[in-house]
């Protein structure tokens, strides 16, 4: 069996650092919510919905979130099976979904989203401003490819 050659090592290392930073990040603020009894993509979701007035159509929902249409129905039947969210169908469009935030899903983001706030805060203090900057820039930039 040939060696494998790998064409840019650099490239190799980058994505390795940045998986690894992601899974650390993700698993330090979804330990976190997941304490406050929600998963980070249905915190996600609740988030979203606030921001919206409380209320989508579930395929913007899923575009914000880019998830597939299976996560996105997984995801809000379990929101809405512990009342943090309703699934209706759209008045005009039959085959579309709304979703809708109910009181007990605004009251947790309520009382969640400031401790949330302060978490992320806290897992980017190592970075400075610039850095958080250039972070953000580079995202994006890979995000567009």
């Amino acid at each position: 069996m040939a060696p494998l050659e790998v064409g840019d090592p650099l490239a190799h290392r980058a994505l390795e650092a940045l998986l690894r930073a992601e899974s650390s990040l993700r698993r330090a603020l979804s330990a976190e919510l997941e304490a406050q009894g929600v998963s980070a993509a249905g915190f996600s979701a609740l988030v979203v919905l606030t921001t919206a007035g409380g209320r989508l159509e579930l395929r913007t929902l899923r575009r914000r979130l880019r998830w597939s249409k299976a996560n996105a129905t997984e995801v809000t039947a379990t929101l809405e099976g512990r009342g943090l969210l309703q699934r209706r169908r759209h008045e005009r469009d039959g085959r579309a979904v709304v979703v809708l935030l109910t009181p007990a899903g605004a009251d947790l983001v309520e009382r969640v989203f400031p401790d949330h706030t302060r978490r992320v805060a806290l897992a980017f203090a190592r970075l400075d401003e610039t850095e958080k900057r250039s972070l953000t820039q580079l995202c994006r930039k890979l995000d567009a490819a």
